[in-house]
């Protein structure tokens, strides 16, 4: 008897983040415009924010910080595929602590990475080198979260885990950074992205339902889609935030 396959991993998604590919191609277009030499991507996943920016910005270079080797080997692949292999590194290594610098930083859904948002945009800061430029994508709170709504959302859930999209803003400010676009992701965004990160699992339990195994897969993606739907859909927002800093 053959093992059975594993559900794969964000095979759904283009990015692990609610972006749909309209934004995603003004923020390139945005982000390219001053012509940045070299690009760096914290908590970059499989890069794919990486990969068009270089695509739009000929001769630049970047590099894609992870952890997640099969991520990091999905990004290197992509990147070989559309002919940028030479133009963009993939390296494993925690994204905290180091002090690689360039042009144009990005940070999407990795604050994590560095303690919380604080942390995050004081290392953005760093990073980022005179006149450069940053995107930042975290979390806000659309609105307080009530205490119910908060009780089906990821564990210990908290009020003070976000703040809303001004204080997400003034946070970029204290950091050094001077916000010269601001976004949110829309409701459509949200739907395409969990429905995308739900769906390898829900595709292999069509497959796979009768097999042992299946039984946790499920709990997984039930317990996920409860905590979207009865927890922080419409109340957790995810925001884009364009930030320069001054060029001297």
């Amino acid at each position: 008897m053959t093992d059975t396959p594993p559900p794969t991993r964000y095979a759904w998604l283009d990015f692990n983040a609610p972006l749909s590919d309209a934004r995603a191609r003004r923020l390139v277009e945005r982000l390219a415009r001053p012509a940045p030499a070299t690009v760096l991507d914290f908590g970059c996943g499989w890069g794919e924010l990486l990969l068009r920016l270089l695509a739009a910005v000929p001769g630049a270079v970047g590099t894609g910080i992870d952890t997640d080797r099969s991520l990091l080997a999905r990004g290197r692949a992509n990147a070989a595929q559309r002919g940028l292999a030479d133009r963009a590194a993939f390296v494993e290594a925690p994204a905290a602590g180091r002090d690689d610098t360039a042009d144009l930083v990005v940070c999407v859904g990795a604050s994590h990475a560095f303690g919380d948002t604080a942390d995050a945009l004081g290392a953005l800061r760093r990073a980022v080198r005179p006149g450069g430029r940053a995107l930042f994508g975290d979390g806000f709170w659309e609105r307080t979260p009530t205490p119910g709504e908060l009780a089906e959302m990821w564990p210990n859930a908290s009020r003070d885990d976000y703040p809303d999209l001004a204080g997400l803003v003034d946070l970029a400010v204290d950091a050094g950074f001077r916000p010269l676009w601001v976004e949110a992701a829309s409701g459509d965004e949200w739907h395409d992205f969990e429905s995308g990160f739900l769906a390898d699992r829900e595709h292999w339990l069509l497959t796979h339902g009768d097999r042992p195994e299946a039984e946790q897969v499920r709990a997984s993606v039930d317990r996920h889609r409860a905590r979207w739907l009865r927890g922080y859909r419409g109340v957790w927002g995810f925001g884009y935030l364009t930030l320069g800093v001054p060029e001297s």
